[in-house]
C-alpha cells in the first residue's frame, strides 16, 4: 500500500500543478513508483490537454490517463459549478475508490487540488463538498504552494490556519517563483515564524526539479 500527501495552494494560479510534476518527477527519477490523482478538474477538453495530463508529461511517468483523474469538466469555472451545468455532480465514494486503487498500485501518490483549499467541489440539494472534505475522507496531509513575492505572507498564513482550524495536517510551504532578494528572503522568514511550518522548497522560474531532499520528500507522505 503506498502513501499520499495532497498540494493545496493559497489561490489559483500559483503554480501548484508545476510544483506537484516536480514532486512525482523527482520521486519517479530517485526510483520509487510515483503516482498522481486529482479528484475533478474544470476547463479541459481531455486528460492530456488538463493539468493532470501536464503532469505525467512533465513527471515521465506511465500512469494510465484514465486513472490520473475522476471527474473532468470542460466547462472552465469552479468544479461545482461545472458540475451543475454539465450534469455530472462528484461523488464522495467514487473519488475515494479511485484514489485507493491508485494508492494500491504506487509508492508515493501526488493528489492535486483544484484551486485554494477553500474551493466547492459539489453544491447542490443532494450533498455539499468543500475540497478539505475530500482531503480529510482520503486522510491525506497537505502542503502548500505559494508564490514567493509580495502578499504571500498573508495568503500563506490564512491558508494555514485554515487548515490547521480544520484539523488537516500540514507538512510545510513549497514557494513558487522564487529570484531572491531582501523581500522574498524575509518571506521565507515571516511564513516560518508565523505559521510554525517549514518553507520546504524554493522554486525557480523554469526549475526541472525540485529542490529537496529525497528522503525529506518522502517523509512527507502517509
Amino acid at each position: 500500500m503506498g502513501k499520499g500527501l495532497f498540494v493545496t495552494a493559497t489561490g489559483t494560479d500559483m503554480g501548484k500543478t508545476y510544483v506537484a510534476a516536480l514532486m512525482v518527477k523527482k520521486l519517479k527519477d530517485a526510483g520509487y513508483k510515483a503516482g498522481y490523482y486529482k479528484a475533478a478538474l474544470s476547463g479541459a477538453e481531455s486528460i492530456k490537454e488538463s493539468d493532470a495530463g501536464y503532469v505525467k508529461k512533465i513527471s515521465g511517468i506511465g500512469q494510465p490517463d484514465e486513472t490520473l483523474l475522476s471527474y473532468l469538466y470542460e466547462t472552465a469555472v469552479s468544479p461545482h459549478l461545472a458540475a451543475k451545468i454539465e450534469g455530472n455532480p462528484v461523488e464522495l465514494e467514487k473519488i475515494r475508490a479511485d484514489y485507493q486503487k491508485v494508492l494500491e498500485k504506487y509508492d508515493y501518490v501526488t493528489v492535486e487540488g483544484s484551486g485554494g483549499i477553500v474551493c466547492p467541489i459539489r453544491w447542490d440539494s443532494g450533498q455539499k463538498l468543500l475540497l478539505e472534505d475530500i482531503v480529510k475522507a482520503l486522510k491525506l496531509p497537505a502542503v502548500i504552494v505559494a508564490n514567493a513575492g509580495l502578499g504571500t505572507i498573508n495568503a500563506v498564513v490564512l491558508t494555514a490556519e485554515y487548515l490547521k482550524n480544520r484539523g488537516i495536517e500540514t507538512k510545510g510551504v513549497i514557494l513558487n517563483h522564487y529570484c531572491g532578494g531582501v523581500m522574498q528572503k524575509d518571506n521565507v522568514q515571516m511564513i516560518e515564524s508565523l505559521t510554525n511550518l517549514p518553507v520546504l522548497s524554493l522554486v525557480e522560474k523554469g526549475d526541472k526539479e525540485l529542490n529537496i531532499d529525497i528522503e525529506k520528500l518522502t517523509s512527507l507522505y502517509l
